[in-house]
């Protein structure tokens, strides 16, 4: 990539990074009673503990989904196709079904987030480190076979649901929607170490991800142990999945979304640019649509909603146009 193209990427990104802290600001200041001191702090007291969850979700779901597309060498598929969403729903009704609403497991927010981020981590783990064994490394068989176990689990959830008591399945519809109420400051802390010891265990192979994109026999050539690392930064994906969607639930098409808008605007293949720019992408859409959700639709209707109906037109849009960027 020429030094000109790179500047003007540079220079994007420092206006998406604009753009975040204008948001931001905007989501924090909104209606606030600055006349009041208390209603001041009150507000930001409420407020915060939100913003951290939508900047910390927009970054594991934006730099995940970038190196997934990576890994797969498509554009248009998200990590979602491996099947955690689906099984982040199971966990919650599981959990509701066998132990009631009422329980630790279900009421507490810092159990739950345990609860979800252990068994998907090790679901993740168990499950996709055997595949990989057992299809010789095939990242196309792994895609499929978490297709299929998709369907496997939302077709248990789905039993579980319609023997359950009504009661409690309208305490449960609450926990399989995304949303930004009602944060707990101690899962923050939790999901910011579980990110950085990712990113941390991680490093060698996110450094490789411009070599490894070159495909398989180019990077064995250039000194690459392709498929560890590989599996490595699968199963780095799904952790960093697994943090965000028990943070604030299932959001399907967000890494889509903002995946592909940083491939269109940086029009290059520098993992560390499209990483940052999905990133940004991310916290711009979460930030500014909770903010109209919040001050527009009066939390009637939220944010997961407008952006899975955002991201299944977008989607029909690529496929529609073929774009491979």
């Amino acid at each position: 990539m020429n030094t000109a193209a790179y500047r003007r990427n540079i220079q994007k990104l420092v206006v998406m990074t604009v753009l975040v802290l204008l948001a931001s600001a905007a989501y924090m200041l909104v209606d606030v009673k600055f006349e009041s001191e208390k209603l001041f702090w009150y507000a930001m007291k409420i407020r915060a503990p939100k913003l951290m969850v939508m900047l910390i979700t927009a970054f594991a779901i934006g730099g995940a989904s970038i190196v997934f597309q990576s890994i797969i060498n498509n554009t248009i598929v998200t990590p979602c196709l491996l099947g955690m969403n689906s099984l982040y729903t199971l966990i919650h009704t599981g959990v509701v079904f066998f132990v009631g609403s009422g329980s630790l497991l279900a009421s507490n927010p810092n159990a739950a987030f345990a609860v979800d981020l252990v068994l998907m981590g090790l679901t993740a783990t168990i499950i996709y480190s055997y595949l990989f064994q057992k299809t010789n490394h095939n990242v196309l068989y792994v895609l499929l076979i978490g297709t299929v176990l998709t369907s496997f689990f939302s077709s248990i959830q789905t039993t579980l649901t319609r023997v359950m008591d009504p009661n409690e399945y309208d305490n449960l519809l609450s926990t399989l929607v995304a949303s930004f109420s009602n944060i707990n400051s101690e899962i923050i802390i939790f999901s910011v170490i579980v990110l950085a010891i990712v990113i941390f265990a991680l490093r060698k192979e996110l450094a490789l991800l411009n070599v490894i994109t070159l495909g398989k026999e180019q990077a064995i050539n250039l000194g690459v142990d392709y498929d560890s690392c590989i599996r490595r930064l699968l199963l780095g994906v799904t952790l960093c999945i697994a943090v965000a969607t028990a943070m604030v639930g299932p959001i399907s098409f967000l890494g889509l979304i903002i995946a592909n808008l940083s491939r269109q605007l940086l029009k290059t293949y520098r993992h560390s640019q499209l990483i940052l720019g999905s990133a940004l992408f991310g916290m711009v859409v979460l930030v500014g649509g909770q903010l109209i959700v919040e001050h527009i639709f009066t939390y009637a209707i939220p944010v997961s909603v407008f952006i899975t109906v955002g991201g299944g037109l977008y989607f029909l849009y690529l496929l529609l146009t073929n774009r491979r960027v």
